[in-house]
Formats: structure tokens, C-alpha cells, sequence
């Protein structure tokens, strides 16, 4: 069937029967006589619905006091970390209750940054032997702490989480040796690296997994810059989890204008085992990126976890200029940053307004609760010209 249009502009074809269109004469006919049934059917319904409401039900006599309504069952709201709130209801809100509320946010501020017992990410220098920089790492369990006073079972590099951070040049010849003392076999990818297949570190696909108690040695030249990372890829998902990550950063041979900045920071995003981390802690014990008023500061995000976590900078818009190791068409500014698992974007700040500004993921649950911050918060200082 087709419908032609009679040349109004304004009207609106719907579907409709062929009788019920001969009926109505013509489709503007049809559209007013449906129309008029529809508004008058609505008419009798809700004048239907007004009449069967019983006296007592009314919204005139309805009475609710909320100090004696029993709470419905579903009246408590889940919260991620720290258990429940309650839905708001009507009446005065306890101060007490918003008074012992308030004192657990403060406390966990207050707090902030917390010492804990070790500290991931650090440089690792290497040995150089005929050219070529050794870096040596031993995979084994150990004992982290991630907030004051918790402590978790970790599977590291070199006894930190996340593994220790290493740097090269590209075109750098690089070897790394991998000790295996943890009770499973592992491997160590290099992930955004591109380098020769037999150095991808994917047991059963180009090599055989390094078994416990076995060390394994990979060598390549440093390939295409930018920030990357290496991880195990046996059984990851635990192994990851539990810590077996760390940064691996090319320098370019030639850096950009962008790239020459005063503070250069990476910012490794987890979501395993250990909970929601920044460089293996969760706050109050993460560690704020500090820096001088007018400085510019690089940030390397890299996510080894397994959701997203969009990155918000209070007070100041970062400078996106490069995702995965490779530069932007052209520079772009945002204030929330998506990371997905895997990715790496690097951003530059501008730090041209003082003061501490909260920095997060935005997804909520992985940063606050009812009792206070927690988890994926740190802070960007910038302090002023002789501020300690």
C-alpha cells in the first residue's frame, strides 16, 4: 500500500488499515477522528481511575508520618566500598548521623597522603654490557600494602606494585631477564612494543611459559617511543591482577616542542585483586602529582585493569597528545579523560591555577562512598612561587 502525501507539509503519515482509511475520507479525516477517540478514551480512563480510588486514598487524605512508616526493603541502596545509605525520606535529617557521616570524609582528607609500607613504578636502572641495557626483574609473591593498615597478598616485579619502571631510548639495543619464583608459570609481554614475534612474550604462541624456579631472557632493539607497558599474559587476568605489571617508556629520538615539560609523571590505573589503585594504593595513601605555579607536567595514563575509568582534573584542562605511543593528528582538550583497559593516553596540564585539586576517576563507586574518598582519588598540587 503506499500513501500520497497532498502536498500539507505538516502532516504526519502513520500506519493504517485500507478501511480505515476509505472510512475516514481521507487521511487528515483519519488522523482527526483517531485523535478525538484517543483524547476521549483518555478522558473516560482517567475519570474512571479518579472514581475507583476509595476516599481513604485520596491524595487529599493521604497521611504519611515518617517516624513511624516501617522502611521498605528496598530502601537501602548498595555502596560499593563501605556499606549503605539509606534513601532520602521526609522529615528532619539526623545530625547526628550527618555529623558521623562527615567526620569519616574529613578523617580520610585529613589522612592524605598516608604512608604505607612500599612503593611501586620506581626507576630501574640498568647494567650495559658490549651496548646493550640489562634490566633484570624476578617475579615472585609478596606481602603490599595498599591504604594504612591493609595489607594484601601481591604477585610483583622486583617486590613492588606496579613492577619497576624502565625507561630506554629508541633504537636502544634492551634485554630483559625474567626470574620466575612464583608458584605458577608466567611470561612478560610488552604491550604496544612493536617488536619481533619471538619477543612478544604470549606462551604457546611465541614462546614456551616460563615455568617456576625457570629464568627467561628477552632481547630486542627499542622500536616505535611512547609510553607502553609490560605485563604478564599467563593467566592474567590473577597474575595482573594481583600485581605483574609496570611501565615501558621509549624516549624518541627527537622529542616535539609538546613534549618538553617540567614534571613527568605515570599513572598506572588497576582494578584487580588489590581493588581500585593508583600505582598499586588506593586513597588516602595515593601519591599527589605536585608542581610549581606556570610548570607543565606530562601525564602518562596506562590501564593494566579490567573496566574503564573516565580521569577527571578539577580546576585545570589537560591537553591530549597521544594515545598508545602515537601523537594526535593535533593537540585537544578535554578535563575527563576516557581510559580503557589496555590504553595509554598522554596529556599535558598547564599549571596555571593554584591550590589542590582533587583528581579521580569519575565513575563514582570507584572513588567515594558513604564513608569518605577512597580508591582512584589523588590530587594535582600546585603550588605558588615560595611555597614549601
Amino acid at each position: 500500500m503506499s500513501i500520497e502525501n497532498d502536498g500539507d507539509a505538516g502532516d504526519v503519515i502513520t500506519p493504517a488499515t485500507p478501511a480505515l482509511l476509505q472510512s475516514a475520507g481521507s487521511r487528515r479525516a483519519f488522523l482527526r477522528s483517531s485523535a478525538f477517540t484517543l483524547v476521549a478514551a483518555g478522558v473516560a480512563t482517567a475519570c474512571r481511575d479518579k472514581d475507583d480510588v476509595p476516599a481513604s486514598r485520596t491524595p487529599s487524605t493521604v497521611t504519611q508520618n515518617p517516624a513511624t512508616t516501617p522502611a521498605s526493603p528496598k530502601s537501602q541502596i548498595p555502596v560499593e566500598h563501605g556499606g549503605t545509605l539509606p534513601t532520602p525520606a521526609a522529615g528532619p535529617v539526623s545530625a547526628t548521623a550527618a555529623d558521623a557521616m562527615d567526620a569519616m570524609h574529613e578523617k580520610g582528607i585529613k589522612a592524605f597522603p598516608a604512608k604505607t609500607a612500599g612503593k611501586g613504578n620506581q626507576l630501574l636502572a640498568p647494567r650495559v654490557e658490549k651496548g646493550v641495557k640489562i634490566f633484570e626483574v624476578t617475579a615472585r609473591k609478596f606481602q603490599w600494602e595498599t591504604e594504612p593498615g591493609k595489607m594484601v597478598e601481591a604477585w610483583g616485579y622486583n617486590d613492588q606494585v606496579p613492577g619497576p619502571q624502565i625507561r630506554v631510548r629508541e633504537g636502544d639495543r634492551v634485554r630483559l631477564i625474567l626470574h620466575n619464583e612464583l608458584p605458577e608459570s608466567t611470561a612478560v609481554h610488552f604491550h604496544g612494543l612493536e617488536v619481533p614475534n619471538d619477543q612478544d612474550g604470549v606462551p604457546f604462541i611465541t614462546q614456551q611459559p616460563v615455568k617456576p624456579g625457570q629464568s627467561y631472557t628477552y632481547e630486542f632493539t627499542a622500536p616505535n617511543p611512547g609510553s607502553h607497558m609490560y605485563h604478564s599474559h599467563h593467566n592474567s587476568a590473577k597474575q595482573v591482577g594481583l600485581g605483574l605489571l609496570g611501565a615501558f617508556i621509549i624516549e624518541p629520538k627527537q622529542k616535539r616542542a609538546i613534549e618538553k615539560v617540567d614534571v613527568d609523571y605515570v599513572l598506572i590505573l588497576n582494578d584487580g585483586m588489590h581493588g581500585y589503585t593508583f600505582n598499586g594504593k588506593g586513597f588516602p595513601a595515593t601519591e599527589p602529582i605536585v608542581a610549581r605555579l606556570g610548570q607543565k607536567v606530562r601525564i602518562r595514563f596506562m590501564n593494566e585493569g579490567m573496566m574503564i575509568h573516565p580521569m577527571h582534573l578539577h580546576g585545570m584542562h589537560m591537553t591530549v597528545i597521544d594515545k598508545d605511543g602515537w601523537a594526535q593528528p593535533a593537540p585537544w582538550k578535554c578535563d575527563t579523560l576516557n581510559i580503557a583497559p589496555g590504553e595509554r593516553w598522554d596529556v599535558i596540564v598547564n599549571c596555571n591555577n593554584p591550590g589542590v585539586w582533587a583528581f579521580h576517576c569519575h565513575i563514582l563507586p570507584h572513588a567515594e562512598s558513604d564513608h569518605g574518598m577512597f580508591g582512584m582519588v589523588t590530587a594535582l598540587i600546585v603550588k605558588k612561587p615560595g611555597e614549601a
